[in-house]
């Protein structure tokens, strides 16, 4: 591999200002580098599908291993946040945002390990199957990329790796909960506050009494909630009549979801059996969980190349979504592997120059292994 490469590729990502349905910039490229590269490059239609100005992009290395397993690397373009005018620091190996804005490390520090996994193979050849880069948009936003990416299913890969979570470096990913995200809008009355404020209902206080009868935060062991968002009201001289909520819950368990489901629908329409306010509520799935069997090739392989370059090769469980919930939802399996990337989503977010080399490598050692 070529280090100083790979450190120029990250930087380069990083200052291309990409957030969620908006990452042409980085689409074009990303696409212009691969196919300096020498790779077969070419796009989906999931942009327009999704509401966005670019669309999911897809290499191939062709194999040098006949019959060895065919594997894809995936990581995506967006950014939680805007980038625009990005500084980036470096001090003691490790990458900050010297600027008011996020790193945009989620997900360059995967992105940037893949795409230089593949160059390092083409370069120094050995036995490896097809390799395939799966490079997503909008995955910040609910997976949006990945649940239109219909291409994945035609790649013909075995398994695949998604390069998309927190550290340590050599640990992945093989269990995650189920989320279903949660509207209700709560219809009130109209009144003018200070002349009838009797004849309005208060859809912001029915919203409120709503919110004290929810479970919310940890249910227990296996489930989360969270009500996040509250949209509502136009004048302080108007008795509110509109209120949006909007929430999410998470579970390793779907009798558990359902159930925490069933109390935030029912917290809503009994505060407004109570006000004699009306409600619309609106429960759908974000993503569906998955657990893969430890004896599964797509972990037996990523074991063996962890444990090959020294690192511990763990599987851990998360309620975090991620582009392999979409993959493994559309038959491909998938799996999540650690990267580097600290306190992501935050302008305090920073990752390691050796993180991204040990990813590298990693990313490797998974191409090579498969054909053992």
């Amino acid at each position: 591999m070529n280090e100083q490469r790979l450190f120029r590729l990250f930087e380069d990502l990083c200052k291309i200002d990409a957030p969620a349905l908006n990452e042409k910039a980085s689409v074009d490229f990303t696409k212009s580098y691969l196919a300096d590269m020498g790779l077969e490059v070419w796009e989906d239609d999931a942009g327009g599908r999704i509401g966005g100005n670019a669309n999911n992009v897809f290499a191939r290395l062709p194999g040098t291993a006949t019959g060895a397993p065919k594997i894809f690397l995936c990581a995506h373009f967006d950014t939680v946040e805007p980038t625009e005018g990005l500084e980036i620091g470096l001090a003691n190996g490790v990458y900050t945002s010297l600027s008011d804005t996020i790193l945009g490390a989620d997900d360059k520090a995967g992105m940037a390990p893949a795409i230089e996994a593949v160059a390092s193979l083409k370069e120094n050849r050995g036995d490896y199957g097809d390799v395939f880069l799966v490079l997503c948009v909008a995955e910040e936003i609910g997976l949006k990329g990945a649940m239109a990416c219909e291409a994945i299913r035609d790649l013909g890969v075995h398994y695949g790796y998604v390069f998309d979570t927190g550290p340590p470096v050599g640990t992945f990913v093989n269990r995650v909960g189920s989320r279903s995200d949660f509207d209700a809008r709560i219809i009130g009355k109209p009144a003018h506050a200070g002349k009838h404020p009797e004849e309005g209902i208060n859809a912001i206080q029915t919203a409120g009494a709503a919110l004290a009868k929810m479970r919310l935060g940890r249910i227990d062991e296996v489930t989360t909630s969270n009500v996040g968002l509250i949209e509502g009201g136009s004048a302080v001289n108007v008795v509110p009549a509109n209120v949006v909520l909007r929430g999410e819950a998470r579970s390793f368990d779907a009798d558990k979801l359902r159930a925490q489901l069933d109390n935030m629908e029912n917290s809503v329409r009994q505060a407004c059996s109570e006000s004699g306010a009306d409600c619309e509520i609106s429960i759908r799935s974000a993503y569906r969980g998955y657990h893969i069997d430890e004896s599964a090739p797509v972990i037996t392989n990523a074991v063996a190349a962890a444990k090959n370059l020294s690192f511990s090769g763990a599987m851990r469980d998360t309620l975090g979504g991620s582009d392999a919930n979409a993959f493994n939802e559309k038959g491909v399996t998938t799996i999540v592997c650690g990267t580097g990337m600290e306190k992501i989503h935050t302008h305090d977010e920073f990752v390691s120059q050796k993180d991204l080399v040990d990813l590298t490598k990693l990313a490797i050692e998974l191409a090579r292994n498969a054909a053992k």
